[in-house]
Order: structure tokens, then sequence, then C-alpha cells
């Protein structure tokens, strides 16, 4: 698994197309031409480190999913990477538009399916996202918290994993196993988090209820997750890949579970210095958690714990949750 985090947005390139920058004017077709070209081009960055570090020949990639927000096009960024990589003309390609910040956990979803029930497959996951499709300018006569809200928090990056059934001992070195997946509307919050292509680019509507719809139905999202091996009657004895939607949100979830200050170290570093890259986040968050795992000695990559939770949250407002198992860690 492997990120990759960069701002596309330069000062010259905003001069270069004030539109961008101006409240409420039209500005698709420049968005769209940064966007066409960067997304499948940050997207190969980041899968070409995460297949040097499989090791394996590009040859042995049997699909693709291929996940953003941040553009429209075809042929679709998935085709783009394909050639970018030199990726065989027969990988079976799956490309996974405007789903938003729930979309990591989809494209996992989505991978073990594909894995399991393709012998000998090997899925490429890519989360490639650019803030371009929605930076713009705000106002000076009207407010609106949401344009200052998603241009403060929302950042550019992309991340790659590869996913498989019956790793080869040899040649393979697992680093989480997917167990178990679900996706779930939570209730009465219609509206509260809506993305609309418009003219001027991608805007998004946040309600102020928010956070509160998130953490009142977390408990209960992650326990039906669990349903299918076993109750969790500490909500501190599991590892917390959370995606990172905010402060407060990540505030609210904590005090609502009692969970001890570190268990979202990992959520809160990729906040603190990427930001919220949408579908790219929760990955970030795993490899962010590995990383730091080895660096401090653990037994797993959940953390020295055996369980985990990877919780993504974006339109709908929808839960995309993936019951984790930990790796143990080899001494070197």
């Amino acid at each position: 698994m492997i990120k990759k985090r960069y701002f596309h947005m330069t000062e010259e390139m905003l001069k270069a197309n004030p539109s961008m920058c101006t409240y409420m004017a039209p500005s698709l077709d420049a968005r769209q031409d940064i966007t066409v070209e960067a997304v499948p081009k940050l997207g190969q960055e980041a899968s070409a480190k995460a297949l040097k570090e499989w090791g394996q020949p590009k040859s042995n990639i049997t699909h693709l999913i291929f996940c953003t927000t941040s553009t429209l096009d075809m042929p679709s960024p998935d085709y783009q990477l394909a050639k970018l990589l030199h990726l065989s003309p027969s990988v079976k390609r799956l490309m996974v538009y405007l789903q938003g910040c729930f979309a990591g956990g989809t494209a996992l979803r989505l991978a073990k399916d594909l894995a399991e029930n393709n012998k000998g497959a090997r899925v490429l996951v890519v989360c490639s996202e650019i803030l371009a499709l929605f930076f713009r300018g705000v106002s000076e006569t009207e407010t609106n918290l949401d344009y200052l809200v998603g241009s403060a928090i929302f950042g550019d990056g992309a991340a790659a994993v590869i996913v498989g059934a019956d790793p080869d001992p040899v040649f393979e070195r697992p680093i989480f196993e997917l167990v178990s997946c679900c996706q779930t509307i939570l209730p009465d919050s219609e509206g509260s988090l809506e993305g609309h292509l418009r003219e001027i680019g991608l805007t998004f509507q946040l309600s102020k209820n928010l956070p509160d719809l998130i953490v009142n139905n977390v408990e209960k999202t992650i326990t039906e997750a669990f349903s299918s091996i076993g109750s969790i009657k500490d909500w501190n004895s599991i590892f917390y890949a959370v995606h990172p939607g905010g402060r407060l949100i990540l505030d609210l979830l904590e005090a609502k579970l009692g969970l001890e200050k570190h268990k979202l170290r990992a959520t809160r570093h990729v906040l603190s210095e990427f930001g919220n890259m949408s579908s790219a986040s929760v990955l970030f968050v795993l490899d962010e958690m590995r990383k730091k795992c080895m660096e401090e000695g653990k037994a797993t990559t959940g953390e020295g714990l055996e369980w985990g939770v990877l919780l993504g949250l974006g339109p709908g407002l929808t839960a995309e949750t993936v019951v984790l198992h930990s790796i143990p860690i080899k001494s070197s």
C-alpha cells in the first residue's frame, strides 16, 4: 500500500484560470482540462510505488479499480491509468465515480469480492483525488461556510493497494485481511451531505447536524459490521481506520465510544498532515498505521491488536465499513 500526496493547484495555475477563483463563475471546462490529465497521473505515481513494493510482475494484475470524485471523462481514468502503467490490454477495469469520501471503503469491498470469486486474481485499487473540481473563491457579500470548510480541509492525494486472496507466502507480504464489508445509509440523513456538478464545478452542501448524525449512528454501524464474527464488548479492544472528515467528528466519535486518546492517532495524523482527500483518505490512514506499527515494534499491523475496523463516511449519508484482521509483523 503506497500513498502519494501533493497540492496541484499552484498560484500560477490559478492566475491562468481566474474563473476558478471567482465566486459562481462558470469554470467547469478549465477544471476538467486540469483534472482529466492530473488524476490518472497522480494515480500512476501511487500505483508504481505500490507495484514496486509488491514486487510481482505487472502482468499478474488481473483487475483494476479506479476511484475518483475529481473528474469525469471518456475514456475514463481507469483506461488512462492502464495505458500509463502498461498493464495488460485484457485487465478487467472498474470505474467508481463521484462516490465521495466513503468510496475508499467501497473500492476495497469490490476488490475483496473480485479477489475471492476469481481464482488467482490480483486487484490493483487506486484512489486519486485533486481539489481542482471544487476549489473556488467566496463572495465578498455572501458568507458560504460550505465553500470555506471545503477549501480549508480538503487536499490532493492518491493511494494504491493490491488486493488478492490466498497470498503466496514466499513472494507476498499481506498488510491487512479484509474480513467482511457492509454499506449502510444512515437513517434520517437525506440532504445532510450532497455534491452537485454544475458549470461552476462541483459544489457541496453540508448540514449543520452532520457530525451528530454520524456519531449517533456509528456504534450501531460498527456493531452490525462485526455481527458475523462476534460482538465487541470493549471499543478500545480494536483498532480504527476512520475517514478524516474533520476534527469535530473525530472528537465526538471518540467521546461516543469512550475511546482512549491514541485510538484515532493515525486518522488525526492524516487529517493534520494531508487533509481530507476524499476516497484516498482511509488508505492513507491504513498506511500510516502500518508504518507506525513497524517503527514502534508492535506485534501486528493493527497497533498490536488483532481486530479493527475501517470506517468511510460520505454523501448520502453513507457509511462504508470494513472489518479488518491485522497481520503479525515479522522482525527483520
